[in-house]
């Protein structure tokens, strides 16, 4: 099963943010998305969530049309989004963050809770906490968990790394690795360019909306004049 994106275009009020852009994110695997502020990265992931409108392209999974589906037609077919912001439920303990979650789902919601403490045991500890307490890199991992909670086969995560202490940071990737190891596909959005480049096998580069690079992540590691290319232009 495979997620491919076709010749994508997402608009963002009277602005084209996302120009004809090819992805595949395959299952196991992780394809990383970077590029400048304002490059149309985020607009891509909401795009895909079904958050945003798709204007042109088409977006499949395994084949089946997702263009056009509202966000839970999306979480349901097994793609679950990590927005930018560690936004969570800040009124919410982390219990009932992840019990609203759960409830967009048709059942097993204790076996997905048990499931989802188990890769985040630092939030089983403090369940009953207010998610708005938190520290900004526990408020994502409740984000991470928040996604989790569908069981996705895809996950979209848009900067995680954002504003968060190395150690954390460190913390979620190694979550990210795991969940590669257990099948499921990855879309990451990273600011920092070597972070994602190191745990992706393939990547897309945007500037300005449009794709300047789609292949192989380590071609762009090993080559820094390609990657300045492809991010900034000649």
């Amino acid at each position: 099963m495979t997620l491919v994106v076709t010749g994508l275009v997402v608009q963002d009020g009277n602005r084209t943010a996302v120009h004809n852009v090819d992805l595949t994110v395959e299952p196991g695997k992780v394809t990383a998305v970077i590029g400048a502020n304002g490059a149309g990265k985020s607009e891509l992931v909401l795009a895909l969530a079904g958050v945003l409108p798709v204007t042109g392209g088409e977006v499949r999974l395994d084949g089946a049309a997702l263009t056009g589906k509202g966000p839970e037609a999306i979480r349901r077919a097994g793609i679950a989004a990590v927005p930018e912001g560690h936004r969570v439920l800040t009124d919410l303990s982390i219990d009932d963050n992840l019990r609203a979650a759960g409830s967009l789902i048709r059942g097993g919601l204790a076996e997905r809770l048990a499931e989802t403490y188990a890769v985040f045991p630092e939030l089983a500890e403090r369940k009953a906490q207010l998610a708005g307490t938190l520290s900004g890199g526990q408020q994502q991992m409740v984000a991470l968990a928040h996604a989790l909670m569908s069981r996705p086969r895809f996950l979209l995560i848009d900067e995680m790394s954002l504003g968060l202490a190395p150690l954390i940071v460190k913390r979620l990737l190694g979550v990210v690795t795991d969940l590669k190891a257990r099948g499921v596909g990855i879309l990451l959005i990273e600011q920092f360019t070597d972070l994602a480049l190191g745990i992706a096998e393939s990547a897309v580069v945007l500037r300005g909306g449009k794709m300047r690079y789609n292949g192989p992540a380590s071609a762009l590691a090993e080559d820094s004049r390609l990657l300045h290319e492809a991010y900034f232009g000649i």
